[in-house]
């Protein structure tokens, strides 16, 4: 067997495995229909065409929207620099060089994809407002009408967290944005196919989702575009044959194009029955280990969340070491967005959450394949490694005999 064969695969926010069906749907646009879907003037670019079509309903029949206001991308990085870069400028209050050229409001702990592109702006001269969310991860609606300015033109706030599954006052936020006048995007890459999507109901104007986050290929993924009430105007921020309505030129990548259409296919009719059993299996991970284990801490909101997401940290207990101690469970560390970083996650630290417990965290994402088996050996495998780590740790045994850490005076030589 072999190594894949014998871990468990706990890191589905992360990326998750394609799903068969989506396979079956895209393989013959490998090979049979392997047309270019703007080749308008023979059968091969009509049937690449018509797969397109389809996903494209599939896709806007998933987020209630319309077809024509799906553009396709390579993936949800792509979609939020185009709609944050693209709405920015085309709503600008005044022309590049000057001292501001309008307010953007976002969070301190979105995305990279989102917080590069708005620090991109900010040299450009847009005046950029990056909220702190409460301690327990959410950005509230109250938060963007604290922040709301006459110059705010465009408001950027994920839907659910990628560390912490956590879930933001979205439709909420969406009205407060529609009433005043400034242009709301979210992405939405952690949300989508695991919990309803009304693009309308939720006053969502610009939306970015991704493929592979929803047992679709990666290298795919979609932008929510609002066509009406109000339309909504973006510069494209790549020049080229005008692809996708002018907003993203390049020749379509059918193949990957149909996986997505499938996946959310698959996604809008299984979300609903897979989101319960997820999170009876994610509630279950976390009450044992809490029962077995002391000093564990649950980040983020415990109910507004997504069903299949935790993150939890393990108090005495050194990061780096504890995800050696779990080599057959495959899961993120609380070390930051990159696993080459040693850093602590700055999404936990925006929540206040110190480095130690931020250094020991662990996200645990569950899956379409996951079993209660799994679950169970997890629950096995994780307290194990906590008991292990924390036999060796001096720090621990003083905090067990009453000590209060935070009060000892460390002396160097």
């Amino acid at each position: 067997m072999t190594a894949q064969e014998t871990t468990i695969y706990f890191d589905h926010a992360s990326t998750t495995p394609c799903d068969q069906r989506v396979v079956d749907a895209m393989l013959p646009y490998f090979t049979s229909i392997y047309g270019n879907s703007s080749s308008r003037n023979h059968a091969y670019g009509w049937e690449a065409e018509n797969g397109v079509d389809t996903a494209r309903s599939q896709v806007a029949d998933l987020l209630g929207a319309q077809p024509k206001e799906i553009i396709f991308t390579s993936g949800a990085t792509e979609s939020n620099n185009i709609a944050i870069k693209g709405a920015a400028r085309m709503y600008a209050k005044a022309p590049a060089g000057s001292e501001s050229r309008g307010h953007i409001i976002t969070a301190v702990h979105e995305h990279k994809a989102v917080i590069d592109p708005c620090r991109r702006l900010e040299r450009e001269g847009f005046d950029v407002t990056f909220l702190e969310p409460s301690a327990d991860g959410i950005i509230t609606a109250q938060m963007i009408k604290d922040a709301l300015r006459d110059d705010t033109i465009l408001v950027s706030i994920m839907w659910a967290n990628n560390e912490l599954g956590t879930i933001n006052e979205i439709p909420c936020i969406g009205k407060i944005c529609k009433e005043h006048g400034a242009v709301f995007h979210t992405d939405a890459t952690q949300w989508v196919g695991k919990l309803r999507t009304d693009v309308e109901a939720d006053n969502i104007d610009l939306l970015s989702l991704s493929a592979h986050k929803m047992y679709g290929p990666k290298g795919v993924g979609a932008l929510y575009v609002r066509r009406r009430r109000p339309r909504v105007r973006l510069q494209a921020i790549q020049d080229g044959g005008g692809h996708e309505r002018g907003f993203r030129s390049g020749t379509l990548n059918v193949s990957s194009i149909v996986g997505l259409g499938a996946a959310c296919a698959i996604a809008k009719e299984e979300m609903e029955a897979e989101g319960k059993r997820l999170s009876a299996l994610r509630d279950k991970l976390e009450n044992e280990l809490m029962s077995r284990l002391e000093v564990v801490e649950v980040n983020g909101h415990r109910d507004h969340r997504l069903p299949h997401m935790t993150n939890i940290s393990f108090g005495f207990v050194e990061g780096e070491s504890l995800m050696m101690g779990i080599k057959n469970i495959a899961c993120s560390s609380g070390s930051a967005c990159t696993s080459a970083s040693l850093e602590p996650s700055y999404v936990l630290k925006a929540l206040g959450v110190g480095d130690e417990l931020a250094h020991s965290s662990l996200r645990l994402s569950l899956g379409r394949h996951t079993t209660e088996a799994e679950v169970d050996e997890a629950i096995e495998g994780i307290a194990a490694a906590v008991q292990h780590l924390r036999a060796m740790s001096p720090l621990f045994d003083l905090w067990k005999e009453g000590v209060d850490i935070s009060k000892i005076e460390w002396q160097s030589h």
